[in-house]
């Protein structure tokens, strides 16, 4: 079967596209960045193992292509899809073609509205380490896993289980009927939260063997910070993780219950926890700039992910600046207040907000409310924003104000060029 990724730089779509390939289906892909000719680390990894990859122009629809994989955030005319509807190919959701792509398999879930790619990997390692020999498709790249050949989103194993993040924001999670499942937590993102509430419920619901509902859950016990770790107790385990955050400990707690309901034994998770480096873009710590601050890329794009991250930050810092940039016009509207109560009542007097437009990614976006309008909700309730109009901006702006104790944090989702700015902040 040859399969057609549309976006296939997402990196959902990049995971299930190296799935596929491992599997020894045929795969090509399109993807706006490619056009924009915008180097997307995903791409690179997929022109690397030979996929071929074409114009979102419908170029790369033929006689060849046996379906199309699409994600909701692909709009319905789409040359790719127009194309494949001329040719009667079929169209399918990338849920849907991950669920019958790990058909076979003993499918652990993992949900949440927020944490779900840091968990994922997490229970993913913990389980390899422990020898289960798991396979994981994940949102995110595993630093453990990744390689010049390989996205590090996805483990190959050879066991029984495989280990995926499942998605809430467009209700594809109910096209997955787990053996086991983890729901970490849920808050007003996508959907109100009743609305959300109720639609993890139903997704536990499908799942046949053990279930892990976070939202029950106490937080561990002793949770202490450290440099840049996180320490807590389990079940009378003393346990580290070598990232940092109140939020990663809770998270890792339940990767911990859910892996000794697997049957990981408790002697395994110490060790297992301790050497997991973390996930790309989710509090990853670049390096220190000459100028001796800290620099921290994170994906952080809705309001509790990005408390998270300040709060994390701020234990360490003397200031933080955080560089945002709001990943879509419609969430930020529609998360508008809640985010401006955020800011307001989460950063301290010397901490900064620098806002950068709204992540365009073209499209039929309503673009009737930007980050100036925002900023001037912000300034209403005395948060310290500064409007920038590019990342060059953003970098001139941090170096002339960041020093010695402070921590210079790039936030959002989407845009790749985010990343290359935390990079280029450690080498200048």
């Amino acid at each position: 079967m040859t399969s057609h990724l549309v976006g296939i730089g997402g990196t959902g779509m990049s995971a299930l596209a190296e799935w596929l390939a491992d599997q020894g289906e045929t795969v090509t892909g399109s993807d706006r960045f490619l056009d924009a000719h915008t180097a997307v680390p995903a791409l690179t990894v997929l022109q690397t193992r030979g996929l071929p990859l074409f114009p979102q122009d419908g170029s790369g629809i033929g006689a060849h292509t046996d379906r199309i994989i699409v994600s909701t955030a692909i709009e319905p005319d789409n040359p790719d899809i127009r194309a494949a509807e001329a040719r009667n190919i079929p169209v399918v959701h990338r849920a849907r073609a991950l669920a019958d792509a790990i058909r076979g398999h003993d499918l652990v879930a993992v949900a949440g509205t927020s944490g779900k790619s840091t968990t994922t990997a997490m229970l993913g390692h913990i389980l390899h380490e422990a020898g289960l020999a798991p396979s994981v498709v994940n949102g995110a790249p595993c630093l453990n896993w990744a390689a010049p050949d390989r996205t590090g989103a996805v483990l190959a194993g050879s066991g029984s289980l495989c280990v995926a993040e499942v998605d809430e924001s467009d209700r594809s999670l109910l096209a997955f009927s787990p053996r086991a499942a983890l729901v970490l937590n849920a808050s007003a993102d996508h959907f109100p939260l009743d609305e959300t509430q109720r639609l993890f419920d139903a997704f536990l619901a499908r799942v046949s063997g053990p279930v892990l509902d976070a939202r029950a859950l106490p937080p561990p016990e002793e949770i202490s910070e450290g440099d840049w770790s996180v320490s807590f107790r389990l079940d009378g385990q003393r346990l580290t993780l070598p990232l940092p955050g109140a939020h990663n400990a809770i998270d890792a707690a339940c990767a911990c219950r859910l892996a000794l309901a697997l049957g990981v034994p408790a002697a395994a998770l110490a060790p297992a926890l301790a050497g997991f480096r973390g996930v790309a873009r989710r509090l990853q710590l670049i390096g220190v700039a000459p100028a001796g601050f800290h620099v921290v890329d994170d994906y952080a794009h809705n309001t509790e992910k990005i408390r998270a991250c300040l709060h994390a930050l701020q234990r360490r810092a003397r200031h933080v600046f955080a560089i945002w940039r709001p990943h879509g016009y419609a969430p930020l509207r529609k998360m508008s207040a809640d985010l401006v109560d955020m800011f307001a009542e989460t950063l301290r007097p010397g901490d900064r907000l620098l806002l950068l437009p709204v992540f365009d990614a073209g499209g039929t976006a309503v673009r009737n409310f930007c980050s100036g309008d925002f900023a001037r909700l912000l300034v209403a309730r005395g948060v310290p924003v500064t409007c920038l109009t590019s990342l060059d901006e953003a970098a001139a702006e941090v170096r002339a104000a960041a020093g010695e104790g402070d921590f210079v944090v790039t936030l959002g989702a989407r845009d790749p060029a985010l990343p290359r700015l935390a990079q280029s902040l450690v080498k200048s």
